[in-house]
């Protein structure tokens, strides 16, 4: 195919050469938390509720949290460096680093090109996504259509939030949910022996948008917790069965749901509707918490680090954030790391 353009009285053209598809993979996953640890039990002292009112509506023990002195780019920095290690590719080789991210250090240099940076990616593309807590989805979803046509080899995709910069700890109905952490994949031509990343569906509805926010006026979540809830379970639920029909699969087929731990009971209303048996879903929530962006690497790196996470295991993937924005795919695992 051609594409020509005229300049002046001469002609210039552009020739496009048709690449052979192929197949991404994921490659390797990582995950690194904050070392600092805020309890339901101190927080339900905070508020003025018992830690038992906490774990009956996020289902979350205990969160890390970050100090005011670290910053969110040597997070994602550090996870993003742990991957390359464990895929064994060097960071020269990147052709792009995505970042998803709603809370970076500054409103502007975004994170990608600092994480770039220090990991000296300096021949890489670098790329902050804003989708929430589907953001790290976008981002591998895009890195992989980049691998598979040929534009890019390698791809770090990373989800970073340090959501408690944007939390109201004195509002009880979104205090008990989040924390932060920074998780991270390699993304690279499948061979034929480590995975492949199957067809991933993304979907908004922008008229969701009142439900969860952060305004300029005060940068805090402000959030409709049963409007989230209803429209969360119902769009995974329907990206699931999307995901899986694409896939060519059951949900007989999958070995591990990885979902958006957004809390403990969106996640058993998930199993209950799909009818799917706890063990076959990740459930780190417990002591991470919400960390938006992060929770997809954060639950791979989890089940890596667990043993639920085998080669050849196929795992769904799925997450629901502000926007409203939503996902879902199907990855064959085979790549590197234990959380």
């Amino acid at each position: 195919m051609r594409v020509s353009a005229a300049t002046g009285s001469e002609r210039a053209s552009l020739t496009l050469t048709t690449r052979e598809a192929r197949s991404a993979a994921m490659l390797s996953v990582a995950a690194v938390v904050p070392e600092e640890r805020l309890t339901s039990a101190e927080l339900a002292a905070r508020l003025g509720v018992s830690e038992a009112w906490i774990l009956s509506r996020t289902g979350v023990r205990e969160r890390p949290v970050a100090r005011a002195d670290e910053r969110l780019a040597d997070y994602a920095a550090r996870a993003g460096a742990d991957a390359l290690r464990r895929a064994g590719v060097d960071a020269a080789d990147l052709d792009l680093v995505l970042v998803g991210t709603m809370t970076q250090d500054e409103l502007t240099p975004n994170t990608a090109p600092l994480v770039a940076h220090a990991l000296g990616a300096e021949g890489a593309g670098a790329v902050d996504l804003g989708a929430a807590c589907t953001a790290f989805l976008s981002g591998v979803a895009l890195g992989a259509s980049s691998i598979e046509i040929g534009r890019s080899d390698h791809v770090l995709v990373i989800g970073a939030d340090f959501i408690s910069r944007v939390t109201d700890y004195g509002d009880k109905r979104t205090a008990p949910l989040f924390g932060d952490a920074a998780g991270a994949v390699v993304l690279g031509p499948a061979d034929g022996g480590n995975g492949v990343i199957g067809p991933i569906v993304l979907g908004s509805d922008g008229s969701g948008a009142p439900a969860i926010q952060v305004g300029h006026h005060d940068r805090k979540v402000r959030m409709d917790g049963p409007e989230v809830y209803r429209h969360a379970v119902a769009r995974m639920t329907e990206v699931t069965f999307a995901a899986l029909e694409r896939a060519g699969l059951s949900l007989e087929d999958i070995d591990l749901f990885v979902y958006h731990q957004a809390n403990g009971r969106i996640l058993r209303a998930l199993g209950e509707r799909l009818g799917v048996p706890s063990e076959r879903i990740v459930d780190c929530i417990e002591t991470f918490g919400n960390s938006s962006a992060a929770t997809l690497p954060v639950g791979l790196a989890d089940a890596a680090r667990t043993g639920r996470l085998r080669a050849g295991a196929l795992v769904l993937v799925a997450a629901f954030g502000a926007g409203f924005t939503w996902g879902g795919g199907v990855i064959e695992w085979g790549g590197q790391g234990d959380g």
